[in-house]
C-alpha cells in the first residue's frame, strides 16, 4: 500500500511575513532604482545633449554605441507615433498588473520572477513618468553600425527587456529556477 506523502512535500509552505517583506523589498527595490537611475540619466542627457535631429550625436564606442537624444511619443520602436495619452493609459493598466500579479502570486513563483517583475514594473513606471510630465519619452542610447542602427533606448526600456528576459528564463527553468 502507498504511503500518503508528507504534509510539507505535497503542499508549499505559505509564506511567512518575513518572507512576504524581503519579497516585496526585492521588488520595490528593483523597481526604484530603475525609475531613479532611469529619471537620473535623462535629465542628463536632455540637459546636456542636443537632439540626434539636430546634429547631436556623441560617440561612446566609436560608431558602435552613442548617444542620440531622441524624444518618443509613441510606442517601443516607434510603433504608434504620436500616442503618448494612450501609451501612458496602456502604462497604468500594466503596472496595475504586475503590481496584483505580484501580490496575488508572488510567493510561489520565485526569486527570478519577482526580480523579473521588478524589473517591468521600473521600467514602466520611468517611462510613464516622462509621458505625464513632458508628452513624450527620452530615448538616447544609440546602437549599431555604420547607417545600421537599433532603435535609441534608454534605462527603463533596458529594464523591460531585462524583466522580459528574466520571467522568461524562469518559464524555462521551472522549479529549478532559484527561488
Amino acid at each position: 500500500m502507498a504511503e500518503a506523502p508528507d504534509s510539507a512535500e505535497s503542499v508549499e509552505a505559505p509564506e511567512t511575513s518575513a518572507e512576504r517583506r524581503r519579497r516585496w523589498a526585492l521588488f520595490g527595490g528593483v523597481a526604484v532604482v530603475v525609475v531613479v537611475l532611469d529619471q537620473l540619466t535623462k535629465a542628463w542627457v536632455d540637459a546636456s545633449f542636443a537632439r540626434a535631429a539636430d546634429g547631436g550625436s556623441t560617440e561612446l564606442i566609436g560608431d558602435l554605441v552613442r548617444i542620440s537624444k531622441t524624444y518618443n511619443d509613441g510606442a517601443i520602436f516607434g510603433f504608434l507615433d504620436a500616442s503618448a495619452t494612450l501609451m501612458a493609459v496602456l502604462s497604468v493598466f500594466v503596472i496595475v498588473g504586475i503590481s496584483w500579479y505580484e501580490w496575488r502570486h508572488g510567493a510561489g513563483t520565485g526569486l527570478l520572477v519577482t526580480l523579473g517583475l521588478g524589473l517591468l514594473m521600473g521600467g514602466a513606471v520611468g517611462n510613464l513618468i516622462d509621458r505625464v510630465r513632458l508628452g513624450h519619452v527620452i530615448d538616447f542610447v544609440d546602437m549599431g553600425i555604420g547607417d545600421m542602427r537599433w532603435y535609441a533606448w534608454n534605462i527603463s526600456d533596458a529594464a523591460v527587456f531585462l524583466g522580459i528576459c528574466a520571467l522568461f528564463a524562469a518559464a524555462l527553468l521551472g522549479d529549478r529556477a532559484p527561488g
